[in-house]
């Protein structure tokens, strides 16, 4: 009797584990009105195999919004459970850790330098999206 109840104890914090594993632990939030950015997360979608990226359209009224909405829709923004909310390189790094094939790049972006320098990028694009999006619809 004390074996079967520490095999049904031993099941239950095992599938409690499992439940945290699945659950979402970075929320991301995008402009589902952007060609560019369905694309993306579409692709992201399909690399986040464990399920862990809880993905938020702006554009469509859905879910809510820890900011203001044209400032969701400005630049990317994510947030790790319980962390704050991250806005460009940062946000897009922190996605990266999520994905195991990405995961290097978003630990090598944690680093000042290379943070720094992926935010430079990132405001660039920022410049040429409209005309990328025009392209890309």
């Amino acid at each position: 009797m004390v074996i079967r109840e520490y095999k049904l104890i031993a099941l239950s914090v095992r599938a409690h584990h499992l439940g945290d594993m699945t659950r979402p632990r970075l929320t991301v939030w995008f402009d589902g009105g952007c060609p560019l950015c369905r694309r993306e997360i579409a692709l992201i979608r399909r690399l986040d195999s464990r399920g862990v990226i809880d993905f938020v359209d702006v554009a469509s009224d859905q879910g809510d919004c820890p900011i203001d909405r044209a400032e969701l829709l400005a630049r990317f923004h994510a947030r790790e459970e319980g962390g704050p909310l991250l806005s460009g390189a940062a946000a897009f790094a922190a996605m990266w850790r999520c994905i195991p094939l990405l995961r290097p790049f978003g630990l090598l972006a944690r680093s000042g330098p290379a943070l720094w320098i992926l935010e430079r990028l990132y405001v660039q694009f920022l410049r040429i999206r409209p005309a990328l999006q025009k392209l890309a619809s």
